[in-house]
């Protein structure tokens, strides 16, 4: 597990350009100001001259897509270990320095720069994949990233005392400070307990 350098909310300075370091923060806020209307609008068009159960299916799909890539993305490319140089720095860039400052309230959610091209990139593939049902299953996906944007920040920084709030908060901190092979799914379980990741004391349970 990487060495915790510390649970209070401070950063570290990734890069000697000013630029780049400018754009290696984001407010918290940002993923919820830039895509909700992205959803709203895609909904809107997404339902126009579609059966209705199927648009619902197409957004639930969507949201299901996203869930399997935040899994997929945090425990396989995220938790990679690298053993070139090179290899060891992008790693620390992409989620190492989320683990040695785990409250950088600044560096909790995607930056603009990589979320926007790659939320292009699967607007134009579900074009392609899901036919006339393409916006709803964009929709969902964007849903599901923003939950998990929000949810991430959230368990960092606020206190989430009860019921699921409580357990995903729990959850997510036990794979940073106890267990960094489990608990791979931050705004939830599902696909921890598809491919066997779910932490030892809740499968006790």
């Amino acid at each position: 597990m990487a060495k915790i350098v510390s649970r209070e909310d401070k950063s570290v300075r990734l890069f000697k350009n000013p630029v780049l370091e400018y754009f290696s923060h984001i407010h918290p806020a940002t993923p919820v100001v830039v895509y909700v209307p992205v959803i709203l609008v895609s909904l809107y068009f997404g339902f126009s001259g579609i059966n209705i159960i199927n648009g619902i299916l197409g957004y639930t799909g969507g949201l299901l897509i996203w869930t399997l890539l935040e899994y997929t993305i945090h425990r396989w490319a995220f938790h990679t270990h690298p053993t070139s140089e090179a290899g060891k720095k992008i790693h620390f860039l992409v989620h190492g320095v989320h683990h040695d400052y785990p409250n950088d309230s600044t560096r909790l959610v995607m930056p603009l720069l990589i979320s926007a091209p790659l939320a292009v990139g699967f607007y134009f593939l579900f074009k392609v994949l899901f036919g006339n049902l393409y916006l709803t299953f964009f929709a969902g996906l964007v849903t599901g990233y923003v939950l998990y944007d929000s949810i991430h920040y959230a368990t960092h920084h606020f206190k989430m005392k009860k019921g699921i709030f409580r357990f995903l908060r729990e959850y997510h901190m036990r794979h940073h400070f106890q267990d960094e092979k489990t608990a791979f799914g931050v705004s939830n379980p599902l696909w921890d307990y598809v491919f066997g990741t779910v932490p030892g004391h809740i499968k006790k349970k």
